[in-house]
Order: structure tokens, then C-alpha cells, then sequence
């Protein structure tokens, strides 16, 4: 931190001026800007268009392009039994499990594992070398977060270079445009480079293809052990994705040649580049080489039809895709009227931020930086965002760069629906689909169970069995089962805000009904006759026996409790709304209320573990019991005020540290139990800048440069997490009503969001001063009873008839389910709060404004 201090100050002492930079250049409350080149990965700035992913460095002599096509992994189609011995197992460490013998069950429970998931890989590198005849001065980076346009401006011996990149949707090319104020300036090779074994061909005098393929198997970076950690043969012709890259120039008034060594552009004053990609992969259960795709034709097709277009047509197309979902959302947090930081650069922003400064329109771009992340990773009909995005430069990411389905894939999609982004939830949603298929199998070849599931990780593949290579991994993360369960929480959740009903009929009940079969079929009694899981996990957490013997195999942990609570109800919700399976109904209720309890330990902590054991390590980074409280509704201040209370001992135990994502999930917490300043404390901290590479935790978490979330390294859920928990601080609504400002802290006193969604097809706008709100806009998609909790009494108008709030909410998206624990009722008032209920009609807007 020290070094980046210091060398911040030098920026400052030898750059323009502020002012300066600010007459040419975008707005500050939607985008980042630096004074200076990207040093490392990062520091550059992401831009993509969900299947084609660009980190540009803006580099002035060789400007490098690191490039990804969401679709390029390594491997092919898993292997569905990969461990037929699994099964027979079971019985055993269910027998040891219950006469306490904690460390025989997870050598046994070891035993049960299958192979690593495949890894993200990335396409590969475009080189821009200019020819340029001194240093660089008046230098400018930015990202227009609102225009998902990157642009790089330096001067060199008086001639101003620009360079604008975006990544078309509509046209799926990566367009740059490089310019030159002098006529002539303008000279440059673009050269490709792969860490894959390619060939390259020069199309013509303007294009260069570049083909290859991505490996047959990549180990996760943190297998040691194999001498090949990476290759590319594979006799049977399966595995192992082709590839296609072209770069070609659509327009230019200067001199062009290619060859193999790149494409050279001399004596020009503009030039339009245009680069896309396309794959082979075919579906989770295809051979991507045998089976796949006619990459070359794709790539060709995508090029041919972007070259129809000019640059501003292409820029015109790609702006009015982009915005029709960015622009669903505004927010402004208010903030001192001498905020000068807005003008500055973002590193120096953060810093300031760090050193205490107020800077709530950073807080604000934060958010929007959120919600251009997932437009610019996650589109429909393509694949979900992993744990970096669509951006990765690594044969061997971190983490294989997969979907990690005890807690991080599904982070990534936390802010999707309230960020009124709900299309962008379906590439998740689908591929929850894939996980089902494999999931089958995966239940019926280690379980003997009916249903489906999915455990620690997954990939492009669809992998859903427990990880490890056949016992070389940890039980503690490798055999935790009930990914499943959390999945099927996000197929609901869309229906809740959509109200979608062929949806939920035709693919999300009929997945959720599985999964449920699966918890059936796991769930065993235990000798007080409460059903518990066994073996149970907590994600990678260890605890400490009575014995002091370090352990992470048991029974019945509260996670697991509190995903198949979540589950049920559910289920039980959805067979009811369609009106099917009343006999599964009543099964599955009779079940829920045999679940093993929730229970609150010596410390008054909402307990982990089945037992009141201390952790291992008692500030670990997951806090995965109290998924109760977010992102499930078991516990709730408004309902279950007794488990709130524990819940949140149980934050205060495990103290405010962890990894970005982890400090993410904490934000989300700290909003369920209406803390809005403890929120705003890890928000601060989330923002906390930092350099730091690899993967240390010890002092770990915080951003980078570019606004990415330090893990470390980067991993995109704590940007999502991030969002998520700025929007649960402003609007909530799993808990019988819509609940606003449940955690406003005390810094927002004023402020402003447009085109926050609720659950029940709710879309809302509201502005407040000095904490109460002044007017707040209601626009009903399905109709029926809006139940509102508010911080200060408003009055309706023309069209709205208010009334003091009674008994249980009418509207069925509201109905609050069969809670064991449940104490007092959200419709209840509470210090200055006021609940309301007033009658809406689908596609009608209502107008509240705040009563005197």
C-alpha cells in the first residue's frame, strides 16, 4: 500500500491538471479514469458484451489487448461415474457419524469424491505497436461505464492519439477506432500472440485468422502433483475446444499489409479495427472437437455482417443495446457539495476514500460499476459469468476460473433482479439445467438417491459430482452436497420478481421438485427421530470437538438445514401457485417441521455446527449458517427477532475481516438485520484499495485500481456481492412486504434511486432528505396488494388509497410461510416505521409522496 502511495504522488506531481482533463473528458459519476498506463492485469480496465471479453492496458508504444471468448475451456463433456465404488461408502460414514467417530467418517467421506472441474481459458493476445518519436504527455484512461465505451488519449511531439474500443452485442465484434490529429501519424503493427498452440494466416492484404486450440485437461492451479498439469492431445478426438480469432480492419485512410507477423498500418490518420471469435463448444454434452461447431464459419459470418456497418453505425447499434438495460437504474447518494474528489482520478479517489475521505458518488459508481459488469459478462442465450467474469489471462486461472456453487456463482447473480437486470439472470438459470442432467447421474452413482445435485464446483461441462481426484481433496469443501438446493433458490427467486408462470410451470418447479427428491432421499433421522444430513458439511470450514480434535465431517450443520428449509418451502409455495403435487406438498411439510432446529449457542451465536463447537479458525471468511438470514428468509429481525439477535452475535464473533467476496456477503448480512451503518462500514472497507497480487489472505480483500474486487486475487463475486448489498441497504422485499430503506445509513441522508425491482413485478423509485422519504414512484407489473414498510409516514395521490397495514398480506408473493420460529409479523410497526397497504393494478403507476 505504502508503494502505491507514493507512487500515486509522483502521478500527481507530473500529470495536468484536474481541471484540464475534465474539459474533454467524460462525466465523473459514471466513469473511471486514470492518469497513467494499466502496470499489471489489475489495473486494466474490463469491457465485454457477455461472450467476448477485452482488458485493455492503454499502454501508448505496444498496447496490449488481453482477450477471452466465454465459451473457451479447457476439457469436454464429463465423465458421469467417475467413481463406481462411491456409494458403498455411505453406509459406513453415516454409522461412524453417528457413534461421533468424526475423523473415520471424513477419511471414508474422502472416499467419495470424483474429478476436478475443467478451466476457463483465455483466447489470447492483441499487440498494438505504434511507431511513435518521444514520450507520451496529456495521457487519459477512462471507462464510461454508462456508454461501455474504454478510451486511452495521450499526445507524443504534438500529435493527440485516441483510441475507442467497445465490444458489440448486436454485432459481436470487438471494435476499436485509433486516431491521429495529424494527418499521416498514424502508423502501427496489430500482432496476435496465444498461450495455446495456434496457427496464424494472413486473409488478403487488411486480415489476419488466427486458429488453435485450447487444451484436453487443464489441472486447477492448486493441484501440485501431476508432471503434466496441461496438455492437448486426446486420442479419441473429444476433448480439447477449437478456436477461431480474426482481426481485420474495417476502414482506414492510411496504407495496409498483413502477414503472419501481424497486420501494419502506415501513414494513416484513422483506422477502424474489428476482432471476433467463435469456438467449437456445442453444448455441456458434446465433444467440442468430434461433435463441435464450424467455428470458422461463426467467426466469418459475425465479421462479414459487422463489415456492412460504418464505425458510428456499429457504436450507434452497440450504445442502444448496451443502454437499453444499463439505463433501467439510477442512483445518486447525495453527499457534501464540495466533494472534490469526483475530480479526480479513480486510484487517487480510492485512496482518498481509504484516508476517510466522504465520497458517496464513488459509493454510487461502485454500484453502477456492478451492474456494468454483469451486462458486460452475463447475455442471454450465452454462458454464466464464472468467478472472473468472461476475463481471465491464465492457462490454469485461479480456482480454474469454474463456477463455485457454495456460494460464489450464485453471488454473481444476487443483484440481477433487484438491479432490474432480470434477463441477465437466464444464463445462469439455463445452465442450472446442464447441472441437473449431470446431477442425476451424480445422485444416483454416489447417493442411490433420486433427484439431483451439485456440489463444491462446476464448469462449462456441467460437473456436478464432489470434486477432489478420487480422495486427494479436503471433505471439508470437495463432499459438500447441496449445491443443488442453493440453485433452485435463484430458479425461484425469478419467478418471485417476474411472476413468469409458464416459467415456473414448465422448467423451474420441474427442477425444484428434483432437487427436493434428492433432500428426501440425504435426509436420515437421527435418535431424537429429527432428520439430519449426514455426512454435512460446512464450505470449508473446520471445526474443534469437545476432544479438541480438528474436524469437518458431521451431521445436520445449519447450512445444510437451512438450504433444504429453503427448498421446501419453495416447493411447497410453487406446487400450491400451480395448483399440482398436493400429496408431495403435504410430504414435503411434514419433513420441513422434522428438520433438525436451529440453535443458539453458549455465546448467544446462531450455532454452525450440530454441536457448539469453536471453529478451527473463529473469524473464517465463509459465514455459511447464516444463509438463513441472506441470501434465505428462515431468519428475519421483522419475524424470528430471537435467531436475528443470534445471527447477529454471530457476525460480531466472526468479526468484520475476509476476502472481497467474503466482506461482500457480510454487507448483505449487515442489511437483512437493518444495520445500515455496519453495512456502510464493510462497504468502506470493500473499497479499501489495494495492490496486492497471489493469494494471501492474511491481510486480504479490498479493490484494485480498476474497481475489481481483490479476493485476492480477483474474483468478480465481491463486485456483484458488492451491488447486491448497496441495493439490500435500500430496498428488501423477501419478507411478507417491500421494505424501504431498511438499512439507510446514517452518511445517506439524502438521496435518490430509480428502477430498483421488487419481488411481486414491483419496479420503484424513491427520493428521501435528511432521511425521510420525500416521494416514491410504485410502477405494478402484476397487480394485487403492495404492503410497504417505511422509515416516515407518506400520503398517496390521485390514485392511491392508503391504508394502515392488517393481518396477512393478500398478495401471494407475499404470503409468509410455515416458520416454526416465527415470533412477531413484519406488518408490524415498529419506532417511527409506518406499514401501508394499498391496491395496485398490473401496468399502472402510483405516486406516495413524504407526509408532514
Amino acid at each position: 500500500m505504502y508503494h502505491l502511495l507514493k507512487q500515486a504522488a509522483r502521478i500527481v506531481i507530473v500529470s495536468m491538471t484536474v481541471q484540464a482533463v475534465f474539459a474533454q473528458n467524460p462525466s465523473p459519476a459514471t466513469t473511471l479514469w486514470y492518469r497513467q498506463p494499466a502496470r499489471n492485469w489489475n489495473e486494466a480496465l474490463p469491457v465485454g458484451n457477455g461472450r467476448l471479453g477485452v482488458m485493455t492496458f492503454g499502454r501508448t508504444g505496444e498496447e496490449l489487448l488481453q482477450l477471452n471468448e466465454s465459451s473457451l475451456w479447457s476439457g469436454g463433456p464429463v465423465n458421469r461415474n467417475p467413481n463406481p465404488d462411491a456409494a458403498r461408502h455411505l453406509p459406513e460414514i453415516r454409522a461412524a457419524l453417528f457413534r461421533e467417530d468424526y475423523a473415520q467418517a471424513a477419511a471414508l467421506t474422502q472416499k467419495m469424491q470424483g474429478l476436478y472441474t475443467e478451466a476457463y481459458q483465455p483466447l489470447g493476445d492483441l499487440i498494438l505497436k505504434q511507431n511513435l518519436s518521444g514520450e507520451a504527455t496529456d495521457y487519459y484512461r477512462g471507462l464510461d461505464v454508462s456508454s461501455a465505451v474504454a478510451t486511452t488519449r495521450f499526445k507524443v511531439a504534438g500529435v493527440t492519439y485516441t483510441r475507442e474500443l467497445f465490444v458489440s452485442a448486436p454485432d459481436q465484434v470487438i471494435v476499436l477506432r485509433l486516431t491521429a490529429d495529424r494527418k499521416g501519424a498514424l502508423n502501427l503493427t496489430a500482432a496476435a500472440r496465444s498461450p495455446h498452440p495456434l496457427t496464424k494466416t494472413a486473409s488478403g492484404q487488411n486480415q489476419l485468422i488466427v486458429r488453435g486450440k485450447a487444451p484436453a485437461h487443464s489441472d486447477p492451479n492448486y493441484v501440485n502433483y501431476n508432471p503434466r498439469p496441461v496438455f492437448y492431445e486426446d486420442s479419441a478426438g473429444c476433448r480439447g475446444m477449437r478456436f477461431d480469432w480474426r482481426i481485420r480492419v474495417g476502414t482506414t485512410d492510411g496504407t495496409v499489409s498483413a502477414d503472419t507477423a501481424g497486420i501494419q498500418i502506415q501513414n494513416a490518420s484513422e483506422a477502424v479495427l474489428l476482432m471476433t471469435a467463435a469456438t467449437s463448444f456445442n453444448g455441456f454434452d458434446k465433444c467440442p472437437d468430434r461433435d463441435g461447431k464450424d467455428e470458422r464459419r461463426l467467426a466469418e459470418n459475425y465479421l462479414s455482417k459487422a463489415l456492412t456497418k460504418p464505425f458510428d453505425g456499429l457504436h450507434r447499434d452497440h450504445l442502444a443495446d448496451y443502454r437499453t438495460y444499463f439505463n433501467r437504474m439510477s442512483l445518486s447518494l447525495g453527499g457534501p457539495s464540495d466533494n472534490g474528489n469526483t475530480a479526480l482520478p479513480t486510484d487517487q479517489r480510492l485512496m482518498r476514500y481509504a484516508e476517510g475521505a466522504a465520497d458517496p458518488a464513488l459509493e454510487s459508481l461502485y454500484f453502477q460499476f456492478g451492474r456494468y459488469l454483469l451486462i458486460s459478462s452475463s447475455r442471454p442465450g450465452g454462458t454464466p459469468a464464472n468467478l472472473q467474469g468472461i476475463w481471465n489471462p491464465m492457462v490454469r486461472p485461479p480456482w480454474s476460473s469454474n463456477f463455485t456453487t457454495n456460494i460464489n456463482a450464485q453471488m454473481n447473480y444476487w443483484l440481477a433482479e433487484m438491479t432490474n437486470l432480470s434477463e441477465l439472470h437466464t444464463p445462469f438459470l439455463d445452465w442450472i439445467g446442464y447441472m441437473a442432467a449431470t446431477g442425476r447421474e451424480t445422485t444416483k452413482h454416489f447417493y442411490n438417491a433420486r433427484g439431483w445435485t451439485v456440489h463444491h464446483n462446476s464448469d462449462l461441462w456441467g460437473t456436478s459430482n464432489p470434486v477432489g481426484d478420487r480422495g486427494k481433496g479436503s471433505p471439508s469443501w470437495a463432499n459438500w452436497a447441496l449445491g443443488g438446493p442453493w440453485l433452485c433458490q435463484h430458479l425461484y427467486d425469478h419467478y418471485r420478481f417476474t411472476g413468469d408462470r409458464r416459467y415456473l410451470q414448465t422448467y423451474a418447479y420441474p427442477l425444484m421438485k428434483e432437487a427436493a427428491l434428492f433432500c428426501l432421499d440425504w435426509l436420515v433421522e437421527d435418535r431424537q427421530g429429527r432428520l439430519v444430513t449426514a455426512p454435512a458439511t460446512s464450505p470449508e470450514n473446520i471445526f474443534v470437538t469437545e476432544k479438541g480434535e480438528k474436524e469437518s465431517v458431521s451431521v445436520a450443520t445449519t447450512m445444510d438445514l437451512g438450504l433444504i428449509w429453503d427448498l421446501f418451502t419453495n416447493v411447497i409455495e410453487a406446487s400450491d401457485r400451480l395448483g399440482v403435487d398436493a400429496e408431495f406438498r403435504k410430504l414435503l411439510a411434514e419433513k420441513k417441521s422434522s428438520l433438525f432446529p436451529l440453535q443458539i449457542g453458549r455465546k448467544g451465536n446462531l450455532q454452525e455446527w450440530f454441536k457448539d463447537w469453536e471453529d478451527q479458525d473463529p473469524q473464517h471468511r465463509h459465514v455459511s449458517h447464516l444463509y438463513v438470514l441472506h441470501p434465505g428468509r428462515e431468519v428475519s429481525p421483522l419475524t424470528t427477532p430471537r435467531l436475528a439477535e443470534a445471527a447477529r452475535k454471530s457476525l460480531e464473533l466472526r468479526g468484520d475481516g475476509g476476502t472481497g467476496w467474503s466482506k461482500s456477503w457480510k454487507i448483505n448480512f449487515w442489511a437483512r438485520l437493518h444495520d445500515g451503518n455496519h453495512a456502510y462500514k464493510l462497504l468502506r472497507e470493500l473499497l479499501r484499495l489495494t495492490g496486492m497480487e497471489g493469494t494471501n489472505y492474511a491481510n486480504a480483500g479490498g479493490t484494485y485500481p480498476n474497481l475489481l474486487c481483490a479476493h485476492p486475487p480477483f474474483q468478480i463475486d465481491g463486485n456483484f456481492g458488492g451491488t447486491s448489498g448497496i441495493g439490500e441497504m435500500l430496498l428488501q422485499s423477501h419478507d411478507g412486504l417491500i421494505h424501504l430503506l431498511p438499512a439507510r445509513p446514517d452518511t445517506w441522508a439524502n438521496g435518490e434511486v430509480k428502477g430498483l425491482k421488487a419481488r411481486g413485478g414491483y419496479e420503484l423509485d424513491m427520493s428521501w432528505k435528511e432521511g425521510r422519504l420525500t416521494r416514491v414512484v410504485i410502477r405494478s407489473a402484476l397487480g394485487g396488494n403492495c404492503r410497504l414498510r417505511v422509515p416516515s409516514g407518506l400520503k398517496g395521490e390521485s390514485n392511491v388509497r392508503l391504508q394502515a397495514a392488517r393481518g396477512n398480506n393478500p398478495n401471494p408473493f407475499y404470503a409468509l410461510p410455515e416458520n416454526r420460529y416465527r415470533t412477531a409479523t413484519p406488518e408490524t410497526a415498529g419506532g417511527r416505521a409506518m406499514v401501508y397497504d394499498f391496491a395496485t393494478q398490473a401496468g399502472k403507476e402510483y405516486v406516495l409522496v413524504g407526509a408532514k
